[in-house]
């Protein structure tokens, strides 16, 4: 018989305080010695939008080090793993609540994360730089999400990443993000010669923020109830195209995954003068489990 290795893993629901809403997540917080193929596997294997497996950091400035993967690939940054992965190293003790701020080695680099206290923990992460791509027809945007052209607002849909490539596609109403589905041979033609994997952020302003969707067939997740990489690049798309209230343009939230059954908040701050975009979510845990391998 091959031998096993036992790994304790949690799952919890991120940018919601109620379970079985949210962004469900895997977190491994031990994950020395397993490989990147099995990391891979695993990934495969539980089939959520993200698994987390933490290692000892390369260097003393980091809390710790993260690996990401979809079901389908390895991402080098992601929002609701960062914020989940804060929120069970809290409960295993290796984070400390009078830790305010620390930082996370992510394959894009540091992630700056911090902890608000108070009867829930509000955790934030600070969005890292987000990179301008080009721009995209409102027609062809239009057609792949099933939606006609008057639909959606007068801003180009324009490509944006930090660190998960973001088509973002702004429609009128709550009603046309609902209506939306995406078009997965037409995902190649909003690409086009993008080099790399791209995500479909569909979203409509409110009053509080934005009411959101994400489509991201690429990474092996056909709909995400919750995309904090994504959140950061939103942010910045709509206070430069004017789409945030004089309220919003510090403050504000995403609904995202009400279609899904699986509603999200994703908080935002907003820092002009320190140019710096923070997403933050509450966490709430699931379960505690033991896989062998």
């Amino acid at each position: 018989m091959t031998p096993t290795k036992s790994f304790t893993y949690h799952v919890v629901d991120v940018f919601t305080e109620r379970a079985l809403e949210g962004n469900p997540l895997a977190v491994f917080p031990d994950a020395s010695g397993l490989d990147e193929t099995t990391m891979q596997r695993v990934a495969r294997e539980l089939n959520l939008s993200e698994t987390v497996f933490v290692f000892p950091p390369s260097h003393a400035d980091f809390a710790v080090s993260l690996r990401i993967f979809t079901p389908a690939r390895e991402l080098p940054f992601a929002g609701h793993p960062t914020v989940g992965t804060a929120f069970v190293l809290l409960g295993e003790g290796k984070i400390s609540e009078q830790q305010a701020s620390f930082l996370f080695e992510e394959r894009i680099g540091p992630v700056p994360v911090r902890i608000e206290t108070g009867a829930s923990p509000l955790i934030w992460l600070e969005t890292p730089s987000i990179h301008q791509g080009p721009t995209r027809s409102r027609e062809l945007c239009a057609r792949v999400l099933g939606l006609a052209p008057d639909d959606l607002l007068p801003p180009d849909p324009q490509i944006l990443s930090a660190g998960n490539p973001t088509i973002l596609i702004p429609v009128k109403s709550p009603d046309e993000v609902d209506k939306a589905w995406l078009e997965l041979a037409g995902l190649q033609d909003m690409r086009g010669d993008y080099p790399d994997p791209v995500c479909a952020f569909v979203f409509a302003p409110t009053p509080e923020g934005a009411y959101s969707r994400m489509f991201a067939p690429d990474y092996g997740i056909a709909e995400d109830p919750a995309t904090g990489s994504s959140t950061g690049p939103l942010a910045a798309y709509m206070l430069r195209h004017n789409l945030l209230t004089e309220r919003n343009k510090t403050r504000s939230v995403s609904d995202q995954g009400p279609k899904m059954g699986r509603r999200s908040f994703l908080h935002v701050r907003i820092d002009s003068e320190k140019q710096t975009i923070e997403v933050g979510g509450y966490v709430a845990p699931l379960a505690r489990a033991v896989m062998q391998l």
